[in-house]
């Protein structure tokens, strides 16, 4: 039998594997034999591994890219009561605590019991007056408590967001829960962010709700509901590139 020789590093040679695949295994010494499996089991462990990565890569969405936010930038919070911080203390609404962790101006342009359709009439006046550089869009809680048409609060949502891309505004969007037993965004944010490529957070506003230490009462967070929206507003900026 031809002699097989074994790397340094405990790698067998291309005389190995074809002594192998030859069906000369049983012709292998119990050193060989042992070396042999290893390589296989490494083998095994480095495809598993590499699928792995493949599987991961292709799940693994990421957040749309905004242009970065000047030391000088406005940032709009609009919206309703969520906006406004009901249920919260004095400077603990979430644009309040927002504008602390980042650093920049964030004016707090939240209406409690606000529908979407009055949002779509008072946004251009805002964007007027204000002029920023980017819009938080939280919008359409009240009209799941008034139990209006979902297709039109989906439509009033495509014109705030016409209106912003218009003006070259940058927009975050936050999904809303609709009442529920178990509390979700309803499904059209999600649709909305993907057609206009906007930064969304689909599950934190669904997350506070469904836990009474981050509530002031069933619709409204807390202080310290609020601030876990703040941050979450706050990482959804970081991953986009605006900070």
């Amino acid at each position: 039998m031809k002699r097989l020789s074994v790397r340094r590093g405990g790698r067998l040679t291309n005389e190995l594997d074809k002594a192998a695949s030859d069906g000369c295994r049983a012709r292998l010494n119990p050193k060989q034999r042992t070396r042999l499996a290893l390589i296989s089991q490494r083998r095994h462990v480095v495809t598993l591994l590499v699928l792995v990565a493949c599987a991961l890569a292709c799940t693994k969405t990421s957040t749309p890219s905004l242009l970065p936010l000047a030391e000088d930038a406005k940032i709009l919070a609009f919206g309703d009561s969520l906006t406004s911080g009901s249920g919260s203390s004095r400077g603990k609404d979430y644009p309040a605590q927002l504008a602390q962790m980042i650093n920049r101006s964030v004016i707090n342009a939240g209406i409690p019991g606000e529908t979407s359709a009055q949002g779509v009439q008072r946004l251009p006046a805002l964007l007027e007056k204000h002029q920023p550089d980017l819009v938080i869009l939280i919008h359409g809680g009240n009209d799941f408590l008034r139990k209006l048409d979902t297709r039109q609060t989906r439509d009033n949502l495509i014109t705030m967001i016409h209106m912003l891309d218009d003006a070259h505004i940058s927009t975050v969007l936050l999904g809303v829960p609709q009442p529920a037993l178990w509390l979700q965004s309803a499904d059209f944010y999600g649709e909305l962010a993907k057609q206009w490529n906007l930064p969304f957070d689909e599950d934190v506003l669904s997350e506070i709700l469904s836990d009474r230490d981050l509530k002031s009462d069933q619709i409204h967070p807390n202080d310290h509901g609020y601030r876990v929206l703040a941050e979450a507003v706050h990482n959804l900026l970081q991953a986009s590139g605006a900070l």
